[in-house]
């Protein structure tokens, strides 16, 4: 159904993990100090070039510091392993499960999130089907995977006014650069290094992102 940006909820942070976890008690620390520090709408578990075993330690060591903060736990890329390890659902490329196949395995009550790139095309059958969400990307330039597509601020904008679905905008965002992001029209903001590798450390990251969001709020 068609949409104005007032039927929309106001924007929020999905935090995505770094792609390798050396120490993950260590981390599961840093993420109870990041997710303390202000609002996070999800933790998406991503890991690269990861084991079965390796993700479900993971999972079994920061799944619980997230939902205990009432932040939805999503694994990237496999809904088996998101059902079995008791994640709130999945996030699925166009190269992983289908969405379809992904629904079947995780049931009704699952979140499940499709990355669409820069297609409007992709956008629309992911939230026909049933998405939870699409993700838009990338916006910037990312270190932390080699991008397949460019995304501009203008998608962002024509989804706000097509439907409700929720959009997700990836690739190299900061709070330097969201702003466009939010005011085109991005219901969450998907951050890696913007988060993990900011210069005062990831608390101060979901500090200043809230700062930022709050500040955009009609």
């Amino acid at each position: 159904m068609p949409s104005t940006p007032d039927d929309r909820d106001p924007c929020r942070l999905y935090l995505i993990t770094p792609p390798r976890l050396d120490d993950v008690a260590a981390f599961a620390d840093r993420l109870a100090e990041t997710l303390d520090a202000g609002d996070v709408a999800c933790l998406q578990i991503r890991l690269k070039d990861a084991d079965d075993d390796t993700v479900r330690r993971t999972v079994d060591a920061l799944r619980p510091v997230a939902q205990a903060r009432d932040v939805a736990v999503l694994l990237n890329d496999d809904p088996r392993l998101a059902a079995e390890t008791g994640c709130d659902g999945a996030h699925v490329g166009q190269d992983d499960t289908p969405y379809g196949a992904a629904r079947e395995i995780l049931g009704e009550d699952a979140i499940i999130g499709v990355t669409c790139h820069d297609s409007r095309h992709l956008a629309i059958d992911a939230a026909d089907a049933g998405a939870d969400y699409v993700a838009f990307g990338a916006f910037f330039p990312t270190g932390t995977k080699i991008p397949k597509t460019r995304a501009e601020p203008d998608l962002l904008a024509w989804w706000s006014t097509m439907t409700t679905v929720p959009c997700v905008a990836i690739g190299g965002i900061t709070v330097d650069n969201a702003g466009p992001l939010v005011a085109a029209g991005a219901d969450f903001l998907a951050v890696v290094g913007g988060v993990w590798d900011h210069p005062d450390g990831p608390a101060a990251a979901v500090r200043a992102f809230n700062a930022l969001l709050s500040a955009a709020r009609p």
